[in-house]
């Protein structure tokens, strides 16, 4: 098996932070959360790891180099211009195209079982499986609304109070077959706001899987703050 993990955002609403360190390398746990997401993908059977760069990229590639300490193969794009989510995947993909493959987002943590995305794109015919969670205020998240077997039949950006009785936020985290290239631009494209959105208008079918379990994202400054007070409490 094969993973992207996207690593090139700047992390600019928390820039006193990622100033010195890309976003990813920011420390939970003991050790960056990219770390944590190259072990989910090792402990998922993952091998093979394509990781993209921008912001301080030498932070992240002296760090974890080609991967072999670590038991994985690890090779690197550069962006000058942040191409997105989606459009990232372009650099690597003459490597992609025999088999379906991972995405994951570097800058968050989470204990996703990866297999329940493969799993469920068995039973499916879907060239993308998205993963979601639950969080309890999806005010400031786009959340996805589902019909019994798990597609998914819209996609609702920040929703007004009353608008929606879904909680179930994007993860971050897909199982993609290589098809899902025809969708993506060369330039600037993201899964999020561009891709999913425009396969679902173009009812292509997409399909999720929601799980409770635990996924933080350090986007601001006040979820960087509350995550890390979360893990030391939970230490006590």
């Amino acid at each position: 098996m094969k993973a992207v993990i996207l690593a090139a955002g700047r992390g600019s609403r928390i820039s006193k932070v990622t100033s010195a360190i890309p976003k990813p390398m920011i420390k939970y746990n003991g050790k960056p959360i990219l770390e944590h997401n190259i072990d989910l993908c090792k402990q998922n059977g993952v091998r093979d790891i394509f990781i993209n760069t921008s912001h301080l990229a030498s932070k992240i590639t002296g760090y974890f180099g080609d991967g072999r300490d670590r038991g994985v193969n690890i090779q690197y794009s550069f962006e000058e211009e942040l191409l997105g989510t989606a459009s990232a995947l372009i650099n690597f993909r003459s490597f992609l195209m025999d088999e379906p493959f991972y995405v994951l987002y570097g800058d968050n943590y989470s204990e996703y079982d990866l297999k329940l995305l493969s799993t469920k794109a068995a039973s499916v015919d879907s060239i993308a499986v998205i993963g979601f969670h639950s969080r309890e205020d999806v005010s400031s998240s786009g959340v996805a609304e589902f019909n019994s077997d798990g597609q998914i039949h819209k996609f609702i950006e920040k929703p007004n109070p009353g608008e929606t009785d879904s909680h179930w936020v994007n993860a971050g985290i897909y199982y993609l077959k290589p098809s899902i290239f025809d969708a993506i631009p060369n330039k600037y494209g993201d899964f999020g706001r561009d891709i999913f959105p425009m396969l679902l208008r173009n009812n292509v079918p997409l399909y999720g899987v929601c799980s409770e379990i635990n996924v933080k994202a350090f986007d601001t400054p006040e979820m960087l703050i509350q995550n890390t007070k979360t893990y030391y409490d939970a230490k006590k």
